[in-house]
């Protein structure tokens, strides 16, 4: 009895194995995006930036269309969108066009035309977003060792751009997620 019961199981698993082998992917947005994010200023900015990033799920929505989409786009034509000059994404609400001036990026939905726009402004030192006309700051230099940054009630707060106000930052930016649980 024992004997069948490991000849099914080594069945279905080598039957498993044969239907989720495939290629990874490259992953190219969270990639890119990821780049970018370590082109932002020194670690603590990073830092800060991915905090922000995880808080208006930039990160969560990119790996998303990366697993989902991208990769999959990769594995049968040979070539992943985002690798070339302007990336398409088609997204199962719809399709959409990324461009990226090297001031900032320009994400447009083919449905509707709508238009979200990430820019950073050299003048006053900071990255925005834009979406329905309307502009939201994701972080503001104030100096080189503090930004000012969003806080989950909508408000701002200045951060150093140290180990332990990043840590501090961090601590305000997850309790209230940690409080649901």
């Amino acid at each position: 009895m024992k004997k069948k019961y490991f000849t099914v199981a080594m069945a279905l698993l080598l039957s498993c194995s044969m239907l989720t082998t495939s290629c990874i992917g490259s992953f190219s947005l969270s990639n890119k995006l990821l780049s970018w994010n370590k082109q932002v200023g020194n670690k603590f900015v990073n830092e800060l930036v991915f905090f922000a990033f995880w808080i208006l799920p930039v990160y969560e929505v990119s790996l998303l269309a990366d697993v989902l989409v991208l990769n999959s786009i990769e594995f049968w034509s040979g070539s992943n969108p985002v690798a070339q000059g302007r990336s398409v994404i088609d997204g199962k609400d719809g399709r959409y066009l990324v461009d990226c001036d090297g001031k900032g990026y320009t994400i447009t939905s083919e449905n509707d035309g709508s238009v979200v726009r990430l820019d950073f402004d050299e003048e006053d030192r900071s990255w925005s977003v834009t979406a329905d006309g309307n502009t939201y700051e994701l972080l503001s230099f104030v100096d080189d060792t503090h930004v000012k940054m969003p806080t989950v009630d909508g408000g701002y707060t200045t951060v150093e751009l140290s180990q332990a106000g990043v840590f501090a930052y961090q601590q305000m930016a997850t309790a209230p997620v940690m409080a649901q649980r």
